[in-house]
Parts: structure tokens; C-alpha cells; sequence
């Protein structure tokens, strides 16, 4: 059943109405005969619901999660493409739903459903355009596509975080409170997303990165902090919570965790996200994504507390810890990396152990320099010696990697607690914040300690910001995160001018020398090396072209396209960017 909104959109719309309304995409349709049937009226909007995305195994490229140098010199300017956004396709095609669903012949209580869908929708779709670039034109009419063009000023940054509440908040009276998993309408956008959404759109509404000046005591952490205590407290109440294990967050799909989710189903629509995270051996190529070393020094030990921390419980020094890294670690490690000599039982081969070690792993998963192999690796520059486990669906066989489907979680019920989690830190409520951050380690296998704090010891607010920060940048592994916390909280200077390293694995005998590849080899057909079967050194990746990130101060804003600029003469560029328009809330 809850299949149904994607297949209802791509059946209908895509074969019912070139024969029905003799059209041919959505920009081309007769408005008397959709917002006059209620099948053909839903297939409209399942074909908006594309704007949520799906999974992007290099979501996180653009911190120290995953390899690969996203940020080099000038990736950003005025007239190139890259992180513009400025759909305002999308935003003709919202407006023209809201307008003429009113004036259809539906009954209305599918009316304000269609009303209160567009509107979030029209929201979601003006946050990530101001998250990007501040103020921007926010037009809720519908425009001529070939002849109005935009043709309008920006509006205030102030105004649009105005607008988008007040859109937000009309959606949440018109959507049903919850649309829980075994419904027929499970996939749509209900009162719960809205209202989780909202509290994140204050949220960045008193971040640093709009208010530079008056980063942490400015009014809007109050307001955001009220919106956020109300998402938590209504979806508790709705049954929302943290999913029993993390590794299921994704894989037990429509569970109590999930606020929004896009539906996949093959074959009518899949993801790559195993396609992209496996080991090319088992794989259709080589692996997208794999995480980075610096990544794997972030996750806490098994009390909470990093592997460095003298305090701490696992204490290693850093020549220690590159050597038992796999050792004692919070078990969300455990679920969300694949590291040499780990048990992998990928494509459901029962026992089988990763290997990445030069001249023992395949020739698609291995990762070194190590000069007895005669030859230097081909992923020097793409893999790193890890790759990412989380969401994998480990019984898919190799040729069926592509057909993942798992649905893809956009919101989860740990967003909303640590967005609480940091609200109420900046206003004051530390004890709520430390708890909310107890709780997700505890669902996380961590060890309480004597303490009960779960390795835990922020007493400021600034080291409970720290931590909140920390925890998210783990919790929320790959899922694309990081950089836009990072850049909301205005911390960019901590990816400027940062490297990314990998590790080599080398077997060795338990007299710690080095064995002859033809032995390993042998051994590793059997699955007979582990972890402690090998030395470790550190890489730096990629080995050739660009390897230092370059965020400059003003990536906190993007630039309008000079395309845009060029079309609209009443359009301003950006402070930092040649301009005189100030994207800040100040």
C-alpha cells in the first residue's frame, strides 16, 4: 500500500495521460480535465514529489566523511552552474496547483490536502533557494513561463523566512496530522513533516550563518527553540521515536524514526546507493564513496569518549590507535564502515571477510603502495582502504546491486531531537540538550559509565554546542549532512585548507614481519587473515591533482548566476560577490 504514490504518478501520468489529456509532460496539461478527476489530480503531485531527491552515496563529499577534494580553488563563481539553485520551474508549476486546484471540481477535503501538499512543497522548495543564496524573489502567483521570466526584485532575507512560516504553518492546518506507514497515502508530506520542518527552518533562521554579528544571542534561538520543543513534544506524542537499532534506521523501512521518506520500489524506482558504496568486486565498478581516515578517528570509543581522551576508558595514543582501530568503537562504527580483514557478508556470502591490502584484495577494492606488489594500486586516488556499510542491502548478489530500493529516509525522528537538542542548549536549557544527547547514545550501544552520561561532559555551553555538533556529524554518518551544519553554524574555516587521508593495510606474521603475498593471497581465499593479520600506514588521497579543500568566507552565500543577473535587471548579486545585497538577517 504504501507503494502507492509513485506508482499512481508514474502509471497514470506517464502512460494514462498522453492518451487522456494528449499531452506530454506536466508543463503542458489541460487544467479543466486534472483538477477535475482525482486520480489524474494526484498523479500531478506525485510527479513534484521528484524534488525530495533520493540517496547520494557522495552526499557527504563535501566534509571529511568521503574521499575526494570537492572544494578546490574557484569552485564557486558567479557564472559557472555550481551550487546555484533557482528552480523557479518548480516554484510555476506549485503556484499553478494551488491556484487551479481551488477552482476544480474535487470535494475539498482533497482540495486542502492538494492545498496544504503544494504549499509545504512551495516552502521546502524557497529554503533551500534562501539556505543557499539568502533573500530571493518569492512569488506565489503563477508566472508565464515565456513571458514574465522572474522579472521581479529579490525580497528580504527577513521577508522570506516570514513568507516561508506562513506557508508552512497554512500547510500544517490543511495536511493530515500523521500518515503512518501501512496507508495507502504513506509517501506524502503530513502535518508532522511540516511541523519538523519548521522548527528546522527556525533553526537556521537563528544560526550564525544569518546572523554573523550576534551569532548566539539573538532573538530568533527563543522563537526557533519554541518551534523545535512543539515538533518534539507533538511527534512523541504521535509515536515517534528512535528506532530500536541503528543499523535499521533505513532497512526496517516506514518505522517509528521515519518522519519523511521518499518511496523506492523496484523496478520503478531504484537508488544507487549500493552500487556506489560496495567494493567494486562487488560491485558493477568501483565504489563512489569510501570513508576517509579522519572520518574514522572521529567516532567515539565504545564509552563515548575519543580514542585519544586520557580520561577515557580505550585511551590509544595515535601510533596505538592506527594499529587497533577497529577495537572498542561506538557500534555504530561497526555499522557503518567496512575495513580490511572485516567479516563483510556482502551478495550473502556467509563468512566472508573484506580484504583491501595490495596484492591480496581484488584488484576493484585494493588500496596501497606497498612496493613487494610491484605495482601501485588504480584507486590511489578514489579509495581510501574503507568503504561505508550503513543502508546496505547485504543479500543483494552482485548483479543485482542495482536494484536497491530501500525508501529514502529525508527526515528522521534524531534530526528533530538534536535539532531540539541544540535550540535548547542556545536558550538556556542545557539539561534538556544533554539528555536528548543520552538518549541517542544510548540507542547507539554506548556505555552509560558510572556517571550515566554516556561519555558525556560538556558543563558550558559552548562545549555542550561542541558535542551536540559532534554527535550529529556521527549520527547522521553519509547522510549528507555535515557541510551544511558546519556552514550554518558559520565553522567552514575547520574543511578550509584540510587534506584527506586513506590506510594501507600489509599482512604480517605474529612477529609483526611482512609475508609474501602468494601467502597472504592463500590465506585470504579462506577468510583466514583478520584485522590484527596486518600492519597499517597512513595515505594521503587523493595522491595526484588537487588535495587540500578552498572554502573562502563568502561560500556562506552563494552567488546568483550571472545568467539570472543578465535576464532581470532588478536583481541584485550578493555581498561578497560583487553585489550590494546583504543575505543576512541583518
Amino acid at each position: 500500500m504504501k507503494r502507492l504514490l509513485y506508482i499512481l504518478g508514474f502509471i497514470v501520468f506517464s502512460f494514462g495521460c498522453n492518451d487522456i489529456l494528449e499531452i506530454e509532460d506536466i508543463n503542458h496539461y489541460s487544467p479543466e480535465l486534472v483538477w477535475g478527476d482525482e486520480n489524474l489530480a494526484n498523479a500531478y503531485m506525485a510527479n513534484l514529489y521528484g524534488m525530495f531527491g533520493n540517496w547520494d552515496t557522495g552526499a557527504d563529499r563535501t566534509s571529511q566523511q568521503i574521499a575526494g577534494i570537492t572544494w578546490y580553488a574557484d569552485r564557486i563563481t558567479i557564472s559557472n552552474g555550481d551550487y546555484k539553485d533557482w528552480n523557479y520551474n518548480r516554484i510555476r508549476l506549485i503556484n499553478q496547483a494551488i491556484v487551479d486546484v481551488n477552482g476544480g471540481g474535487l470535494d475539498q477535503e482533497l482540495k486542502d490536502n492538494i492545498t496544504g501538499q503544494a504549499l509545504f512543497m512551495r516552502a521546502f522548495t524557497y529554503f533551500n533557494m534562501v539556505m543557499y543564496h539568502g533573500g530571493v524573489p518569492y512569488v506565489k502567483v503563477p508566472q508565464d513561463r515565456y513571458e514574465d521570466d522572474l522579472f521581479v526584485a529579490r525580497n528580504t532575507t527577513a521577508e522570506c523566512f516570514d513568507f516561508l512560516i506562513e506557508d508552512l504553518d497554512q500547510a500544517i492546518s490543511l495536511l493530515p496530522e500523521s500518515i503512518s506507514s501501512g496507508s495507502g497515502d504513506y509517501g506524502k508530506v503530513d502535518a508532522s513533516f511540516a511541523l519538523a520542518f519548521k522548527a528546522k527552518v527556525l533553526l537556521y533562521k537563528a544560526s550564525p550563518q544569518f546572523n554573523p554579528s550576534n551569532p548566539w544571542e539573538n532573538s530568533y534561538w527563543t522563537e526557533a527553540q519554541t518551534a523545535n520543543k512543539a515538533a518534539y513534544e507533538s511527534l512523541s506524542a504521535l509515536g515517534y521515536g528512535l528506532e530500536d537499532m541503528y543499523s535499521d534506521i533505513a532497512l526496517d523501512e516506514g518505522n517509528r524514526e521515519t518522519v519523511f521518506s521518499v518511496i523506492n520500489s523496484y523496478p520503478n524506482k531504484s537508488a544507487n546507493w549500493d552500487f556506489g558504496v560496495r567494493p567494486g568486486s562487488e560491485s558493477r565498478g568501483p565504489a563512489s564513496a569510501c570513508p576517509t581516515w579522519e572520518y574514522i578517528k572521529e567516532f567515539p570509543m565504545l564509552d563515548g569518549k575519543l580514542y585519544n581522551d586520557p580520561t577515557g576508558q580505550y585511551y590509544m595514543t595515535d601510533a596505538e590507535f592506527l594499529q587497533n582501530y577497529w577495537k572498542n568503537r561506538d557500534p555504530r562504527f561497526d555499522q557503518s564502515i567496512v575495513w580490511n580483514g572485516k567479516v563483510y557478508e556482502v551478495s550473502g556470502k556467509s563468512g566472508k571477510r573484506q580484504y583491501t591490502s595490495l596484492g591480496i584484495a581484488h584488484e576493484l577494492d585494493d588500496f596501497g603502495v606497498n612496493p613487494n606488489a610491484g605495482i601501485n594500486s588504480t584507486n590511489l586516488d578514489r579509495y581510501t582502504g574503507f568503504f561505508i556499510l550503513k543502508n546496505s542491502m547485504l543479500d543483494l548478489t552482485q548483479p543485482e546491486v542495482q536494484q536497491y530500493d530501500v525508501d529514502y529516509v529525508l527526515m528522521r525522528f534524531a534530526e528533530v531531537m538534536l535539532n531540539y537538542a541544540e535550540t535548547s542548549n542556545e536558550t538556556g536549557d542545557m539539561t534538556t540538550a544533554k539528555n536528548i544527547l543520552k538518549e541517542i547514545r544510548e540507542r547507539a550501544g554506548i556505555l552509560p559509565g558510572v556517571d550515566g552520561n554516556y561519555g558525556i561532559v560538556a558543563t558550558t555551553r559552548e562545549s555542550m554546542r561542541e558535542a551536540i555538533l559532534a554527535e550529529r556529524n556521527i549520527e547522521f554518518a553519509f547522510e549528507g549532512h555535515r557541510f551544511w551544519d558546519l556552514r550554518r553554524l558559520r565553522m567552514l574555516d575547520r574543511l578550509d585548507g584540510q587534506t584527506k587521508h586513506g590506510v594501507e593495510a600489509i599482512a604480517i606474521d605474529e612477529n609483526g614481519t611482512e609475508i609474501s603475498l602468494s601467502v597472504g593471497r592463500q590465506l585470504a581465499s579462506s577468510y583466514s587473515l583478520t584485522e590484527k593479520n596486518f600492519k597499517y600506514q597512513v595515505l594521503q588521497v587523493p595522491r595526484s591533482g588537487v588535495q587540500s579543500s578552498v572554502l573562502p568566507e563568502n561560500y556562506y552565500f552563494f552567488p546568483i548566476q550571472k545568467a539570472v543577473l543578465d535576464r532581470n535587471k532588478q536583481m541584485e548579486q550578493n555581498v561578497g560577490w560583487g553585489g550590494t545585497f546583504d543575505p543576512t538577517l541583518e
